[in-house]
């Protein structure tokens, strides 16, 4: 008993194995996804969040920020760029009167204007001394910006700069850490914040007196876009602000800033009440919008017309240059051109309204954790599902983490990636479902070395059953025997045997010279006991009707009998049998269970011959059958089928049935040859079958009476 609970559990465990390694090979798919995409970055992250923007733009709840576009037609108006810097103090004074909150230059003054007095007059030396004298009394363009800045809230813009690039050398004579920073850092920035030894800064008259200095640094992303803007950074070793973030403190009147840590990592920015969520290197992400067109103000009309007063009031003013050529165009997720100040607009409106996007910094370990999650329900539940619900349950998964994320975007703008779970456990159901198609493959050529074997060990059986068929239809006689038994009969027969050995027969033999006697029969059963029973009956009734009988009813009966004593097998045989007077045109008529008679006449009517008939042979032995006499008239014809007509079955499941019988020999003229009753009638039923494998074995016997005047 132990022994054969052991085998039935080493039984029981093989199936499994299969699933099993094709499990390991799912999750081992899933840890390779993980590792991968820890190498890939988050490229295809960044471009669905792309999207998401796309989707939904920001909308400012305060369009806080106002920028005046130094365009090609204040350029063309006002005269080329550079500007002198008397001009842009008008400018800044125009929107000063406007009331703007602060006033941000989105450009550098590294250089002397060079409209100053000294460089004109060292530009025309003819000049007199007395002209030389009187022009270099005039003040310098520089001072002149100078106390306009000092006089209202601007912030200048400052580059930092990284070894290798451009001007990193120029800038080596400036002493970084000695740069004016206005904001009041809480505490110092840590290593990973970006940092720049050296910085392009303005001349000292402007940066003495500026209210603020804020770094312009927008490196796109690997991919050529800007999704972040810089908040905060070390120049030389000193905490410095972003552009966008000193705009906001000057604009706010705010002196503090306060980075807040968790770890030794920056999370964010304190500015007052509002805390601006940045990444360790000290950007934050933007949520980009449209720029509106009220929020932009050409250069040339405030220089030309003026504004209304009040009209920036509260405004941070950014002045921007957006002439052809120049190097400050960006790509944002949501425009493939634009310009880097309309980027440090919607940063100012994103610090102030706090709507900044946040990327969670465990956000890559939750979403690998959910990843692997669902690749373990992926290993329990695929091989359990079965069509349609194996592609509904992970097309729905999809569109659930799909929507789950924007849903987190649009309602928080938090950045939470469904690809990185997808990936994971698509790979995990992918690997399984490859590893268990692979196990199918070497399970399927291990059944077909099994069935190969099987098939050697059947050819020998299947060389009997071929010489069985061959026997079958051997036994029949020759149609060109058939139609020479009588001139006044044309009488043909056709068998076409289904694949598996059947027992369908018929026969027809001469009495003598004016009888002629036709029989169709068909044994229950297929395969070679049915063949081998069928030669016996067939050879049994040859041998009693050849010689006559002077009662045919009684010929049948003893036929009964004899084919009884030598059925061991309990079988049975349906039998039509008939003979014809050649002379008359009368046919004797002994049913025992077959398909009753057709009789075709000259017009193609077709009508059964309903025949009291008797049970198949085999089924009653002594059973007394009667004989039965149809008169056909010169022109007429009898047919006689087996079931295997009226059965044969259509792809829809429907028989062929006596209707469908009749409808097919009505087309066949008795004034045709007999042969061509049967070909027509296996027509009709293959294309009824239509292409199906047939059930049954067909046989068709028709007999066409010419009238006793023929002769050969």
């Amino acid at each position: 008993m132990t022994g054969l609970k052991s085998r039935s559990d080493a039984d029981g465990a093989r199936p499994r194995s299969p699933l099993v390694r094709a499990r390991a090979i799912g999750l081992a798919a899933a840890l390779l996804a993980v590792i991968l995409l820890h190498f890939a970055g988050p490229g295809i992250s960044e471009r669905l969040f792309d999207r998401y923007q796309n989707w939904a733009p920001a909308k400012p709840s305060r369009q806080i920020a106002h920028v005046v576009l130094i365009d090609p037609e204040s350029l063309r108006t006002v005269g080329p760029w550079p500007w002198p810097r008397y001009t842009l103090a008008r400018l800044t004074e125009r929107i000063a009167q406007g009331g703007a909150a602060a006033i941000g230059f989105d450009m550098n003054f590294p250089e002397p204007d060079r409209y100053n007095p000294d460089h004109l007059v060292a530009l025309y030396p003819e000049l007199s001394a007395a002209a030389q004298a009187d022009v270099a009394a005039l003040p310098s363009m520089d001072a002149v910006f100078a106390e306009v800045v000092g006089s209202h809230p601007v912030v200048l813009a400052r580059v930092g700069l990284v070894p290798g690039s451009t001007d990193y050398e120029v800038a080596g004579n400036v002493d970084a850490s000695q740069l004016p920073v206005e904001a009041e850092f809480t505490r110092p920035l840590p290593a990973d914040v970006a940092s720049f030894p050296r910085a392009i800064a303005n001349i000292p008259d402007l940066d003495e007196v500026a209210a603020g200095h804020g770094l312009i640094n927008g490196a796109p992303d690997a991919d050529g876009v800007v999704r972040r803007v810089l908040m905060a950074a070390n120049v030389g070793g000193v905490p410095t602000p972003g552009f966008a973030l000193e705009l906001a403190r000057v604009g706010k009147e705010i002196e503090r800033v306060e980075p807040i840590l968790e770890g030794s990592r920056l999370r964010a920015i304190r500015l007052d009440d509002r805390t601006i969520p940045v990444e360790a290197d000290g950007r934050m992400r933007l949520h980009y919008g449209p720029m509106p067109e009220k929020s932009v103000t050409p250069a040339h009309l405030l220089l030309q017309r003026g504004l209304a007063p009040g009209r920036f009031r509260g405004k941070i003013v950014l002045i921007g240059l957006a002439a052809a050529g120049t190097a400050d165009v960006v790509t944002t997720p949501i425009e493939d051109e634009t310009y880097g100040v309309y980027v440090q607009a919607r940063a100012v409106n994103a610090i102030v309204g706090g709507e900044a996007l946040v990327r969670p910094r465990l956000a890559i370990l939750w979403e690998s954790v959910a990843g692997v999650v669902l690749a373990l329900l992926a290993q329990w539940l695929l091989p359990k599902l079965r069509l349609p619900w194996s592609a509904i349950v992970p097309i729905a998964t999809v569109a659930a983490l799909i929507l789950a994320s924007w849903l987190a975007f649009h309602s928080s703008g938090l950045l939470l990636d469904p690809l990185r779970p997808i990936i994971i456990a698509g790979a995990a159901g992918a690997g399984l479902l490859v590893a268990l198609f692979v196990e199918a493959g070497w399970a399927r050529h291990r059944l077909e070395l099994a069935l190969d074997a099987e098939r050697l060990g059947a050819a020998k059986a299947a060389g009997e059953l071929e010489a069985a068929r061959d026997i079958q239809l051997g036994m029949l006689p020759p149609a060109e025997r058939m139609t020479r038994l009588n001139p006044a009969i044309d009488l043909d027969a056709l068998l076409e045997p289904a694949r598996s050995v059947g027992g369908d027969f018929f026969d027809a033999m001469r009495i003598d010279e004016r009888r002629v006697c036709f029989l169709v029969g068909d044994v229950t059963g297929k395969g070679v006991p049915a063949a081998l029973f069928m030669a016996l009956s067939k050879a049994l009734a040859r041998s009693m009707l050849r010689r006559g009988p002077a009662d045919l009813g009684a010929a049948m009966t003893a036929l009964n009998d004899e084919i009884s004593r030598d059925n061991g097998q309990d079988m049975f045989v349906t039998m039509l049998v008939g003979i014809i007077d050649a002379d008359t045109g009368e046919v004797l008529l002994c049913n025992a269970g077959h398909e009753n008679p057709l009789r075709v006449d000259a017009d193609g009517q077709v009508e059964e011959v309903v025949m009291e008939g008797g049970p198949p042979l085999c089924a009653a032995e002594g059973f007394p059958y009667a004989v039965e006499a149809v008169q056909l008239v010169p022109g007429e014809g009898l047919v006689i089928v087996t079931d295997g007509v009226t059965e044969a079955q259509s792809p829809e499941g429907d028989f062929f049935g006596h209707d469908r019988l009749g409808e097919a020999l009505s087309r066949w003229r008795v004034d045709r040859p007999a042969g061509e009753a049967g070909t027509a009638l296996l027509r009709a039923v293959r294309r009824f079958e239509a292409g199906g494998e047939p059930s049954d074995d067909v046989t068709v016997l028709a007999l066409r009476y010419r009238g006793a005047g023929v002769r050969e």
